[in-house]
Parts: structure tokens; sequence; C-alpha cells
């Protein structure tokens, strides 16, 4: 490690406003997940007489100590490849007498997967609440809209007449598809506690400590240990992926209705230019299409690593862990913006109708509207 490896304070964002949730993805949030996780398992075998009472007292203090730091462990994480290893020395030092009870039975993978699954379920609710006021606004845009004419648009060119309110009646189903695959995908997330090998051997009363602990930690128990079954993460990244794509989809369309020549939408609340004072810049669907972009290939390196070999991989699992903490920030990030974006969207049906120069009916489309706002 040269002396400068660690001069930078952090990554503070400078090239990253479409990220969200960043606190709650940090490295101060995985650490406390870890440290969480720790705890969890010592309260758990607590519980089932596997460790004397004091000694799950010993590593519940020792982790609300303070004396951990994400930078600390960063220094030392080089040298065996994960944060949990040099985390485990400073714990077992810090409850003493009790050091050996840290840890007891599980490895290292156990405490970092569970680490993740807890920064993901904390993540994804105020995702799921910001989806919830995305698909609020849309209801209210598609219904006050529901007759408005606009003109439909294949291959660039104008079609056939539409209503604003089926547009963003489109715009909501893609958001309540989004949110019920992320809803799923949350209530999923399993705790994972496997031992060294996934055969929960050396721990005492593996299977009802691995009950205790998910309930502990309110995440599902797995059927199985999961260090090379990778479906949680797996499903996560789909969930993420298709969340930032469906907003993407909204914020395409909000950035070619917005062009100056087609006019028919505005950002209410739209970002200036260096240099030209003039503009009323698109920002947060620039923001959530930038998310849209980089999320899938996020999700292509979490597919990857299901092809993972033995019973605990080289590799499969470390690849895992940036590209998830990114794709749960993007899909934050895309969320939040979405949510902005359609409280204060602002429509145009005069220069909707200006535009329509094509000749045919919208009758149906308000229909569609309808049918589309009963689903809840």
């Amino acid at each position: 490690m040269t002396s400068d490896d660690h001069a930078d304070p952090g990554d503070l964002g400078l090239l990253a406003p479409m990220r969200g949730a960043v606190h709650r993805t940090g490295d101060a949030a995985v650490l406390a997940a870890m440290l969480d996780a720790e705890t969890a398992l010592a309260r758990a075998q607590a519980a089932l007489g596997v460790i004397p009472a004091e000694a799950a007292a010993a590593v519940v203090a020792a982790a609300g100590s303070g004396a951990l730091d994400p930078l600390g462990l960063a220094v030392r994480v080089r040298a065996g490849g994960n944060p949990v290893i040099p985390l485990v020395e400073d714990l077992r030092e810090a409850a003493q007498p009790y050091g050996s009870c840290v840890h007891r039975g599980a490895t290292s993978q156990d405490i970092l997967d569970t680490a993740l699954m807890l920064v993901a379920h904390r993540t994804l609710g105020p995702v799921l609440a910001d989806l919830d006021r995305v698909i609020t606004g849309l209801t209210r845009l598609a219904a006050e809209h529901r007759a408005t004419p606009m003109a439909a648009r294949t291959l660039t060119q104008q079609a056939v007449p539409t209503t604003f309110g089926l547009k963003a009646a489109g715009w909501r189903k893609l958001a309540v598809d989004a949110r019920t695959r992320l809803r799923a995908v949350r209530q999923a997330l399993p705790a994972q506690l496997g031992g060294p090998a996934g055969t929960l051997h050396p721990l005492e009363r593996g299977p009802a400590v691995l009950a205790r602990f998910a309930a502990e930690l309110g995440l599902a128990e797995p059927v199985l240990p999961w260090h090379v079954l990778r479906t949680p993460v797996a499903d996560l990244a789909g969930a993420l992926a298709f969340t930032t794509g469906a907003l993407g989809k909204l914020a395409a369309d909000v950035l070619v209705l917005s062009r100056t020549e087609i006019g028919e939408l505005t950002e209410g609340v739209g970002g200036g230019s260096s240099s030209m004072p003039h503009k009323h810049n698109p920002v947060r669907s620039t923001m959530i299409a930038a998310a849209a972009r980089q999320t899938p290939a996020l999700a292509a390196i979490l597919y990857g690593s299901l092809a993972a070999e033995d019973e605990r991989p080289p590799g499969a699992w470390h690849a895992e862990w940036q590209p998830l903490r990114e794709a749960l920030r993007l899909a934050a990030g895309a969320a939040r913006n979405a949510a902005e974006l359609v409280a204060d969207l602002r429509v145009h049906p005069a220069r909707m109708r200006a535009n329509l120069g094509v000749t045919g009916s919208a009758d149906a489309a308000p229909y569609l509207v309808d049918r589309a706002l009963k689903e809840p």
C-alpha cells in the first residue's frame, strides 16, 4: 500500500449526481450491517445455549463501542481479501474475555452476504416509497389528461392520435411492475449462515441457530446456504435493472417531448446552463436516463457470478460487492428523481394539439386509461 492509497476522504459523488441512498450503501452502512450480523449471531447462539448470555452481551457492547471504523478495516482488508477478517479480529479483542464466542462457527461470507442483504433491505424501503410517489403522480396525470389529444410517434415519426393520459398510464404501468418486483425481492432477501463449506458445520445447533439468526435480522430463512447458489443476488440484480429501465422509459419520453421544437412537456424544475442562460434543461430526466444506461451492465456482472465453482468461489463472490452497491444507488437515484420529475411535470395541451399533424381519432384512449388505472 502506498502512502496515498487512502488520502482521498471518500467518494463524495462529484461525478455521480444520478445516484441515491449513498449513506445507506456506503462503507459506514456496510460496517454497521456486518456488526448487526455478528451481534445477531451472538444473540441467537446465546438464546439457544450455544454461548453464555454474558458473551452475547460482550459482543453487543463491543460492536456498539464505536471503536471500529471503515478506514481502519480498509487498510487491512487486502491481506485476507474481505473486510470480515479484520472486523472479527477487532471484535474478538474488544469482547474479551469472551473473544472466542465472536463469529462462532461462521465464515466470512456468512457475515458479508448477510450484511449486503441488510443493506439492500434498508435501501429498498425508501426506493419503494419513492415508487409509490411516482405511481401517485402518474395516476393523477393519467386521469387529468385521459382525453388530452397528442400525436403518437413510431420510429420517430407521427403515427396516429393518442392521448397524453394513455402515455402517462403506460409509464404508470411500468412503475407498478417495478414496485411489484422490488417488493417481492425485498421480502425474499435471505440471511446467510452455512459455515466454512455450506454444511452448517461446525455450528452447534446449526439449523436452530440459522432460523433464530434470520429472525433476529428480519431477513428470510434460506432453504440452503447460498454461498454458491446466488439466486438472491441475481433476483435483486434483475429487479434493480428493471426498475431503472422502467423509469428510463419515462425519462426517455420526457426528454423527447421537452425538446424545444416539440415543447409538449417541461420539467417543472429544470437545470441551467453554464453558457446559455435561456436554457431550461431536463436534468431529472437526464439523470434517470444515465442510471438506466448503467444498471444493465452491473446486473450482467451479478448474473455472471451465478457460474461459481466449488462450495465457495474465488472471484465470483468478490466481483459482486461493488456492482451490487452501485446498482442499489442508481435505482435509488432513479426513483427519487422520477418522483420529483412527476410531481413537477408541466404538460402543454395546446402545444400537443398544435403538433398533431395527422388525421384520425383517439376515441379508445380514455377507455384504455380508465382500464389501466384500475390496477392498484
